[in-house]
């Protein structure tokens, strides 16, 4: 079919109406799967419609929990949504481990974050644009003070700001830099608006510098936003006990040659680009999975992580390990942009019931919690891979889907899993011994 002509004016049922029947064999059988997934309370409903645009209906995801989560002396029992069946036990698996080893240590670095107004000046003195900025610099920040009063009663607001020289890398380009502290929301929304209000302020005040000619005063606003790479909001986690304490008659080796594969496979992340980004995507698997249940931006913290990965010019694997002295350290130090106050933390249900759950903690408390899950799957990830490898634990967790795919009954079930509880599960395997027992039924 051509292009819907429109679309966005049409009320949720029209929508449904026209997509059933343009796209579907069964249109009835496809509007009934969608209104299925439509929340009960039709106030509920209504808000979830208006998180984003063109609703149809819910997309479920599995909410599950971690519990045991130690941290700083405080037990966690964390929420995650994820629909990778072996995340949430691996992680659970990985917190019960370390609650006996004296938990997870967590501090928060430094929690500042950053925007820029990208500029256009044409000038030929550099030094006479400087002195420009640092001549109208108070009064700048004077301007936003409608936009930033309120967050600098609880504490934040607009920290500092400069012009940053660019001509280097674009003619003409300059930026500037301010930097934030927006306690404990996420800020897009403040940040943005600021910057927004920067930019027209400084554009008006080059109009009006006496000291400029008239090309000089031409200043061009090519964009005013926040960046998602938050290298100052920063915070660091980490296990360590003795190595003898990595004892373990599962893992099949000694405690000792356990804790140098495991560093070995650390330090092969950091130097071998395929294997940082797998190692990566698990620590993202802990993260991204509380990210979501919080109402945080899962988004902007994975373009972050990969950034932050990436900045000495190569992309790593971002956790680290040492065995020194007979100590095993394992360690997390990642950028983590988040809130827990506004936006869809006030917003979605589900989101609101996770941060009572964690006990409403604040935005450095919950960057904390977040690293620490990210590195409990990375390690949990780490131990089956240096010991029985990766596919034993996670066939097994992914046992249930394949069941679910092939319509086994519960009698059909126990039998399957009784008959597999030693053996390596595939689909095709699973599929044959379901048969078999269908043959003979």
């Amino acid at each position: 079919m051509g292009h819907i002509s429109g679309f966005s004016k049409m009320t949720k049922i029209e929508k449904i109406e026209f997509l059933s029947r343009e796209f579907f064999d069964n249109p009835d059988r496809s509007k009934k799967l969608l209104k299925s997934f439509w929340h009960p309370d039709a106030n509920a409903q209504k808000i979830f419609d208006e998180f984003s645009e063109n609703t149809l209906t819910n997309f479920m995801s599995p909410y599950g929990v971690v519990p045991n989560l130690d941290i700083n002396g405080k037990t966690y029992c964390v929420p995650l949504v994820i629909e990778e069946s072996s995340v949430v036990a691996a992680a659970a698996k990985a917190a019960k481990f370390w609650s006996s080893r004296g938990g997870f240590k967590a501090t928060v670095i430094s929690t500042t974050k950053a925007g820029q107004v990208h500029l256009i000046w044409d000038g030929k003195d550099s030094n006479k644009f400087q002195s420009f900025f640092e001549t109208v610099k108070d009064k700048l920040i004077e301007e936003t003070k409608p936009l930033t009063s309120n967050m600098e009663k609880r504490g934040g607001g607009l920290l500092d700001l400069k012009l940053v020289n660019r001509e280097a890398d674009e003619p003409g380009y300059y930026q500037l830099w301010a930097e934030f502290e927006t306690c404990d929301a996420m800020g897009a929304n403040f940040i943005n608006s600021v910057l927004e209000s920067l930019g027209q302020t400084f554009k008006n005040l080059a109009q009006q510098y006496d000291a400029f000619n008239e090309d000089e005063k031409q200043v061009q606003v090519i964009m005013a936003i926040l960046s998602n790479y938050t290298p100052d909001c920063l915070v660091k986690v980490e296990v360590s006990c003795p190595v003898e304490q990595l004892d373990d008659k599962s893992h099949g080796m000694s405690a000792a040659e356990f804790a140098s594969k495991f560093n070995r496979a650390v330090r092969i992340a950091k130097i071998d680009v395929n294997r940082a980004t797998t190692h990566n995507k698990g620590i993202f698997n802990g993260i991204d999975a509380v990210v979501l249940a919080t109402g945080n931006d899962f988004r902007a913290i994975e373009a972050c992580g990969h950034t932050w990965a990436a900045r000495d010019g190569q992309y790593r694997g971002l956790s680290d390990c040492t065995v020194e002295d007979g100590i095993f350290t394992f360690s997390l130090e990642i950028p983590l942009s988040v809130g827990t106050v506004g936006g869809l933390t006030a917003l979605h249900p589900m989101a609101k019931f996770s941060l009572e759950l964690l006990g409403n903690p604040s935005a450095k408390e919950l960057m904390t919690i977040i690293a620490a899950t990210g590195l409990a799957q990375n390690f949990a990830a780490l131990r089956s891979l240096v010991t029985s490898g990766i596919q034993k634990g996670h066939m097994k967790m992914h046992l249930m889907n394949i069941l679910n795919h092939l319509e086994a009954n519960d009698k059909e079930r126990d039998h399957i899993r009784e008959a597999f509880k030693d053996r390596i599960i595939s689909f095709t395997d699973v599929r044959n011994e379901l048969a078999l027992i269908r043959k003979y039924q």
